[in-house]
Formats: C-alpha cells, structure tokens, sequence
C-alpha cells in the first residue's frame, strides 16, 4: 500500500527511529540540500510523518535549514567534525603559516577544511584593520560564493552541484555550474582562487589548498578584506604569498609536488 495515502497508523518506537534515521542518512549524504517534498517523495511517508520527524531532527540539532528552506546536515556535525584529533593536529600545525600571513598582509586570514559537502572555518587571525571581516567561524555560507569553496570544487573534494542554478547572494555571484567550473583550469595553473564581490559586495576572498602527503587537499587557507585594499594588484601579491606558504605547510605534511 501507498503509504502516502489514507490517514498514517501510529508508528511505534523503532519505526519511528528507523524513519528519522532514513531522513537523517538522506540528508547528510546528499551532495545538495534537500528539500522537503524530495525528501517525502523518496521515503514515500506521509507529509505529516516526514514534517514531524525533520522537526524532532531539528530540535535536537541534528538538520538545519538554510535560507531556501532545504535540509543540511546541523550543527552535531559540524561539531563532531571540529573535535577530531586530525583537525586539532591541523590546526596546531597551521597555527603559524596563519600568523605569518596575518602579518605581511594586515588582513583576516582563516583556515578551512571540508565537511558534510561543506566549507567549515575552524581557525583564524583577525585583521589588524579596523575596516575588516568578521569572524567566519561557524557561519553558513554558500560555498561556491567562497575562494576556499572554488578551491575544493576545483580538486575535487567537494562535488560541484550539475542540476539547477546556484543560489545569488550577489549580482557578481556565479549561479551556474558550467561557468564556476571554466575558472578551474585557472586555479590550477596560478595555484589559488578568487571570490570577488561574489559573497557580498566589497569584499574579496583569496584561496589556496593545503595537500596531504598523498596530494589530497585537506584544507584551504585564505586572505579575505575588503576590495577598497586588495585592488588587483593586491590580490595577486596576497595570492602568490599563500602559494608559497600553503607549500611550506603541505612540505610538513609530507607533500612533494611533481616536478
């Protein structure tokens, strides 16, 4: 029987944990937001049970959702992901490429590694501006409006989104998927990326991968100010200093680019 007909029979313990347990698993292993009638129409659970259960998940924290109304993975794991020893190691260990590019730049500089389909900032070194960005840890962001997002995008450890159009916070944003990835070839090549106007308007975001021994990217360190002091020239000088930190940090790592 259809089980998104006729009234839903009480569903007893277990039911009910294996059902919000099937929502959960869709959710955070979905490469996009998922919205609520996608969610109903591959369950095949009636409205009312699939508004319940994603409002217990959310309750507890465990979804979240965004600005369009979709459902992404919540703060639970986001916090489980910052607790690990391997993301801890990271930090410890980018503590002072992070303070060296604070200084020779004056700007906000974070680290980023990524989670759950996500961008998540899990260190920084505030400018010595006054006129400067905020704290980024913690804050949800569209990822492909970010540097550090282009970057992963571009190798590969975030999947680029192919259906539909990606959500504008700008008039400078790129919405669509074909258009991010035409910048990849040029990532590559001058080994950072550049987010332009494209999260809020003034604002600028220069990213640089940091590779693992086995040459994954495992985090991104950028520089982000306003556009009134990293004019182009600025932001190319700024994106050659974090190739060349960003290097000696992956050499710490054990990474050893190809000749």
């Amino acid at each position: 029987m259809d089980r998104t007909s006729g009234p839903a029979p009480a569903p007893t313990g277990t039911q009910a944990i294996d059902r919000a347990a099937e929502l959960l698993r869709l959710v955070v292993e979905s490469e996009r937001p998922r919205t609520f009638t996608s969610l109903m129409a591959e369950t095949g659970l009636a409205k009312s049970t699939v508004s319940r259960l994603l409002q217990a998940l959310e309750r507890h924290h465990l979804l979240r959702r965004d600005q369009e109304g979709a459902f992404r993975a919540g703060p639970v794991f986001t916090r489980y992901a910052l607790r690990g020893d391997i993301t801890d190691t990271l930090v410890d260990l980018a503590g002072p490429t992070l303070e060296r590019l604070g200084e020779r730049t004056g700007e906000t500089v974070t680290l980023a590694v990524p989670r759950f389909g996500e961008v998540i900032t899990v260190a920084q070194v505030d400018s010595s501006y006054l006129l400067s960005a905020t704290s980024w840890i913690g804050l949800d962001l569209p990822t492909h409006c970010t540097a550090s997002g282009k970057v992963f995008y571009a190798h590969g450890r975030l999947p680029l989104p192919v259906d539909g159009d990606l959500p504008a916070r700008t008039e400078r944003s790129i919405t669509s998927p074909d258009v991010l990835a035409r910048e990849f070839p040029e990532i590559h090549r001058r080994g950072y990326a550049v987010a332009r106007d494209e999260l809020e308007i003034g604002l600028v975001a220069i990213g640089a991968p940091v590779f693992a021994s086995d040459a994954a990217v495992i985090a991104t360190i950028a520089v982000t100010g306003p556009t009134a002091r990293l004019d182009r020239r600025r932001t190319g000088e700024a994106g050659a200093l974090l190739v060349e930190e960003t290097g000696t940090l992956s050499a710490l790592l054990g990474h050893r680019p190809p000749p």
